[in-house]
């Protein structure tokens, strides 16, 4: 698993293949393409070059390695993942709009407002 961090380094959750999941363990949404969606199907923004970036395009968090967006700061150590949950399973995603603007700045969502945006 993969730590995903907040804009102050801290761990907000993780990635696991497709598959994000909450400091809890929960499986929240999944990545198809690049697109990032809940498993009811609703769009909620897209993971490029280490970013999830919100709707508008604005980075909410990141994982180590990322580029292409805002300055990152220094990263915590993880805590140790809690054992994932069994995913569920997910609905047939629609086709993500496009988005050609990606912003440099951070969004006004932090990590838990952009799974329930």
């Amino acid at each position: 698993m993969e730590p995903i961090f907040n804009r102050e380094g801290k761990t907000v959750g993780w990635i696991n293949g497709d598959s994000i999941i909450d400091r809890n363990g929960l499986h929240r949404a999944f990545i198809d393409n690049g697109a990032v969606y809940t498993y009811h199907s609703r769009y909620l923004g897209r993971f490029e070059k280490g970013f999830l970036r919100d709707r508008n395009g604005r980075v909410v968090s990141f994982v180590r390695g990322a580029s292409g967006g805002p300055t990152t700061p220094t990263t915590e150590v993880p805590p140790i993942p809690p054992s994932p949950s069994i995913p569920p399973v997910a609905a047939i995603p629609p086709a993500p709009p496009t988005t050609s603007v990606w912003w440099l700045g951070w969004s006004v969502l932090d990590f838990e407002g952009f799974l329930n945006d």
